[in-house]
């Protein structure tokens, strides 16, 4: 249970999802009982008529900065860098921003280094942080935001084997939730990616609550687990936010015995993390480091909508938390009979 290779499991690279599905509440979606270990297949714009009237769903908000930038180093010699932690470097002063990055060029980044962007944008690299990321001096005219905005790329995974340095204009929406509204991720909470706004009307309509948490997914989501014990693996945390609404929800709908639906493993991770013993949900701000993997015993969420997730991920470990390594491994192997679409730009499933 606790080896790396009990979390492996074969996927034919065809069924790697490139593209997102033309409508996004189009993709397919699998129910796992976790009790059960039953299965059953249905479209993700189904969801509505899957959840009971008294649940609470709760979603992230968060939305993928396009914190990708293609520049020069003053050597001429091309630079990529991927900015790691913009909610909390975007606090520093407007014209001086100080960013922590990872950069990838032909020769190992010096402190002293200064690079170069579109949009007059310059930076300098400043301090070396750990073996992935270094810390940037920005300079520029205007707000950052709006710059990125007109410079930057999508972040797209490294799974997507499409040119990443150029990420199609439809990635710029496809590759957010409908709604994302708190800027700072580097990569999406994907689960959400499957709703439309008809579809929450729907949900909302039946007398489903939805709550809302920011978790900003950072880097760390890419890292492979390499302890061929999981108990060792170190995680890095995260910011999130719980605003006051949405842990008084959460809290007093367990009170009450209704379920809660958590949309994605960063909103699994979340209330998890800000729960106490008894289950009641904490409104705040912090560093969110919780690391699942079986033997965990929840507190707070009773269901789960997750995309498929990569071999030997933290993220598979959590599913197979919640609903038991064979039920996790046994669905996979029917979705990949079954052809369902993988990853990011994937299909859904639905785990209660």
């Amino acid at each position: 249970m606790y080896s790396i290779e009990d979390y492996n499991y074969i996927l034919p690279e065809e069924l790697i999802a490139q593209e997102p599905v033309a409508e996004r509440d189009q993709s397919r979606l699998l129910t796992l009982d976790r009790q059960s270990g039953k299965l059953s297949h249905h479209v993700f714009n189904e969801l509505d008529t899957l959840l009971n009237p008294s649940d609470v769903l709760v979603i992230n908000n968060t939305r993928v900065v396009p914190g990708r930038l293609m520049g020069k180093k003053e050597t001429g010699g091309r630079v990529e860098i991927l900015i790691v932690n913009y909610a909390t470097g975007n606090q520093s002063p407007s014209h001086s921003k100080q960013f922590d990055c990872l950069i990838k060029a032909s020769k190992p980044a010096r402190v002293g280094t200064r690079l170069y962007f579109p949009e007059n944008v310059q930076a300098t690299v400043v301090d070396r942080i750990d073996e992935y990321t270094h810390r940037l001096r920005f300079s520029h005219k205007g707000e950052f935001a709006e710059i990125l905005e007109k410079i930057g790329k999508t972040p797209l995974p490294p799974y997507i084997k499409r040119d990443r340095r150029q990420p199609s204009r439809k990635d710029r929406t496809a590759y957010q939730t409908i709604y994302a509204s708190r800027n700072g991720a580097i990569a999406a909470p994907t689960a959400g990616f499957h709703f439309t706004e008809q579809l929450m009307t729907r949900i909302k309509r039946k007398g489903i609550q939805v709550a809302e948490i920011t978790l900003h997914v950072g880097y760390g989501t890419f890292l492979p687990v390499r302890a061929d014990d999981i108990r060792s693996h170190q995680m890095h945390s995260e910011w999130f936010d719980i605003p006051e609404e949405t842990a008084s929800m959460v809290t007093h709908a367990k009170n009450e015995g209704k379920r809660i639906v958590a949309v994605g493993t960063t909103a699994v991770r979340t209330l998890e993390f800000a729960a106490d013993e008894s289950g009641k949900v904490r409104p705040g701000v912090g560093d969110c480091d919780l690391y699942i993997y079986p033997g965990y015993e929840f507190r707070v969420v009773d269901a789960m909508v997750t995309n498929f997730h990569l071999p030997k991920s933290t993220l598979l470990m959590l599913v197979s938390a919640f609903a038991g390594r064979e039920n996790i491994l046994s669905a996979y192997q029917a979705a990949i009979q079954e052809r369902y679409r993988f990853y990011s730009y994937g299909d859904a499933m639905i785990i209660y």
